[in-house]
């Protein structure tokens, strides 16, 4: 068995993470939400695989 993880496969986890840390941590959303947003973006431009 081989485990490859790309990053397509981590953004839902990544998602559910960040949701999590800004219910622990509300103040830091917009950070989390940027970095979520930006990591995204760099995915779907195919600059990150």
């Amino acid at each position: 068995m081989t485990l490859s993880l790309s990053i397509k496969n981590l953004l839902p986890i990544l998602a559910l993470v960040l949701g999590v840390a800004s219910i622990v941590a509300p103040r830091f959303l917009n950070i989390f939400v940027a970095i979520f947003l930006i990591a995204f973006a760099l995915v779907g431009f195919g600059l990150l695989r």
